[in-house]
């Protein structure tokens, strides 16, 4: 039952935190129709959960409730993967055909060089 909670406090606040800079980013772009909020969000996500995982990982300071709240709950509500499904599938739907490819190519690029990028800063860092 306490890593549920922990999920959900985290999803609550994950989610709130993508709301916002989702938005933000987006109301920043509002000249394309690319959708950089959700590539700003997924990015963001995958690095911190790249940076978070190695932590972990190096140095056991993380108790698996930390990790659950953190993983599973904040970037698990933070995260956006069926916001860029949606928004790939509807430019897709629309005939922008090189915008949906463009998305699908660069959210997935971008995701796993986050990933990478925080993984092994802190991986260096804690050595």
């Amino acid at each position: 039952m306490r890593e549920l909670l922990l999920v959900g406090a985290g999803g609550f606040a994950g989610s709130i935190a993508r709301f916002l800079l989702g938005g933000w980013v987006t109301q920043m772009t509002t000249a394309s129709r690319f959708p950089f909020g959700t590539l700003a969000v997924n990015a963001i996500g995958c690095l911190c959960i790249g940076a978070i995982s190695a932590y972990a990982e190096q140095t056991n300071a993380l108790t698996a409730h930390t990790r659950v709240l953190l993983l599973s709950g904040v970037l698990g509500g933070f995260t956006t993967f069926s916001a860029f499904a949606y928004e790939s599938w509807f430019l897709a739907r629309e005939h922008q055909w090189f915008l949906a490819g463009a998305s699908v190519v660069v959210q997935v690029v971008v995701a796993l060089a986050a990933v990478s990028i925080g993984h092994s800063t802190v991986q260096l860092a804690v050595r």
